[in-house]
């Protein structure tokens, strides 16, 4: 079962301040982060020049415990806390060297492509009947009138550029495959890992809802003693879900000036809200500037659907409020219709590799919408409420609301997309129409996704689609797809003669 952390600032209650304005028990967290920090510094050299950890681990707590003069338990976390550092750089490296590698296939597809761009315009221009020409040059040679350069100068000059951006990343990604992992250990941070078979869950930190009582390492008794208390309160929540048996980790740590205590758990079952996915689900498409949503009945039937709107350019605080507030409102429908939330699996991986080859205004937009972070809070908020989450894929579900949905409900692109989602969540079919298929030449064998992506092909250069309000006024799928197939295949019939004479 996963675990769930509760954070709060380390109250700091007047009866403890001393004459400097800390607590005995802050002053004791900032003794202790700086052995844990030498500790933890210690092991983590260990692990990295270890073929295999787990066989020397209880040798290497001995060491430390002696070197260090901690507690087997104390020396635990920091084993726990450096073996997590580890494997967070070394997870971090593999992302960013997979990242980089991503930027320079981008960065060489747009060279090949701008080269041939370049190539065939010059093709173009050499042949001597090039202004009989009825297609005509896909990069036609201009000059700026202020500037004086031609737009041809101007391309030369970005392949150029181009190509040192590659040197650059091949250089940073061979030294990211060869250099020392660097690990870093933060200066004010205590770690003390829990079990489920000792008192409070922890035998150096327990806590009984209210009071904290802390067991002092061998190091530093003589100036604190055996024991350190302090009183930090309750966990306030309006779902409290901290069990009173079982283990808890907690994790002390400095920031913003200030002592903050974590922990960590396995929270108490809650009651389940939401009844099975086949009675019915709500289906959500996440947006920069809105989350659409629809609920479907246990036939797949559209029964209600809304939009809420986001505010994009807002402060990092202010979005993860709006973010919070958003999910508390898919949690409130949720509940009300007592079915579970699918959404979209989306990954903005490959995306985001390809920014710097993409328009400003699209990298602005992409990089400020905050996914990760709206799903988390959406898991932690329905999770609390008893309501379970699905996610699908996200194939195709645009094309299909908008093709099926928007024009036979009225509705929007966002809700459409949300619709299909809900439907595939209950694994309810989407077929192509059959005029379309028929003129498509699906082939029943294959997956019906198929289809649809040969129809999302032909919508994106169908002259009669150039933005997403296009579709409501095709009256017939059929006749639009039916002139697009023959006009292609006229085509192709004029170049097989050409060639053939």
């Amino acid at each position: 079962m996963s675990t769930i952390t509760y954070v709060k600032g380390l109250p700091t209650p007047s009866i403890e301040m001393n004459s400097l304005g800390f607590t005995s028990f802050e002053m004791f967290l900032t003794d202790f982060s700086l052995h844990f920090k030498q500790a933890t510094i210690k092991a983590i050299d260990i692990i990295l020049s270890s073929k295999n950890f787990e066989k020397v681990k209880s040798k290497v707590n001995t060491q430390l415990q002696k070197e260090f003069n901690l507690s087997k338990r104390q020396v635990n976390g920091v084993i726990t806390l450096a073996l997590s550092k580890v494997d967070s750089a070394d997870e971090c490296r593999k992302n960013h060297i997979k990242q980089l590698e991503g930027k320079l296939k981008s960065a060489l597809i747009w060279i090949k492509n701008s080269e041939k761009k370049l190539k065939d315009s010059q093709k173009f221009y050499a042949n001597k009947n090039w202004l009989q020409s009825k297609t005509g040059c896909k990069f036609p040679f201009c000059c700026d009138l202020k500037s004086g350069r031609s737009n041809w100068h101007s391309l030369k000059f970005q392949i150029h550029h181009k190509k040192r951006y590659v040197y650059q990343l091949d250089q940073k990604i061979a030294h990211l495959k060869t250099a020392r992992l660097q690990v870093k250990v933060s200066s004010n941070e205590v770690f003390i890992v829990g079990s489920s078979d000792e008192s409070f869950g922890n035998q150096v930190c327990q806590y009984d809802g209210s009071k904290l009582l802390f067991r002092v390492p061998y190091c530093l008794e003589a100036k604190y003693g055996k024991y350190v208390e302090t009183e930090i309160g309750s966990f306030d929540r309006n779902i409290n879900r901290l069990p009173t048996q079982g283990a808890k980790t907690w994790h002390f740590y400095r920031k913003n000036n200030r002592w903050v205590v974590a922990v960590q758990f396995t929270p108490k079952p809650i009651e389940t809200v939401s009844r099975p996915i086949q009675y019915g689900a709500i289906g959500i498409d996440i947006n920069p500037d809105s989350i659409g949503w629809a609920y479907v009945d246990y036939s797949g039937n559209l029964k209600e659907f809304g939009t809420i709107p986001l505010q994009s350019g807002l402060g990092k605080n202010f979005n993860s409020q709006q973010l919070v507030n958003a999910s508390i409102e898919l949690a409130t429908l949720a509940t009300k219709y007592a079915c579970p939330v699918i959404c979209e699996k989306l990954d903005f991986c490959k995306k985001k590799e390809s920014l710097r080859e993409n328009g400003k205004k699209y990298a602005r937009m992409l990089s400020n919408f905050a996914y990760s972070k709206l799903y988390q809070f959406l898991e932690s908020i329905l999770s609390n409420r008893g309501i379970t989450l699905y996610k699908k894929n996200p194939a195709y579900t645009s094309i299909i609301g908008l093709v099926k949905y928007s024009k036979m409900y009225g509705l929007g692109s966002d809700v459409a997309a949300a619709l299909v989602i809900a439907r595939r969540g209950m694994d309810l079919s989407e077929r192509l129409p059959a005029s379309v298929s028929a003129y498509l030449e699906v082939n029943s064998r294959k997956h019906v996704w198929s289809g649809w992506s040969k129809l999302n092909k032909i919508t994106k250069n169908a002259a009669i689609i150039k933005s997403r309000h296009d579709y409501f006024s095709v009256p017939n799928w059929g006749m639009v797809v039916k002139d697009i197939v023959e006009q292609v295949s006229v085509k192709t019939e004029r170049r097989a003669a050409s060639k053939s004479t």
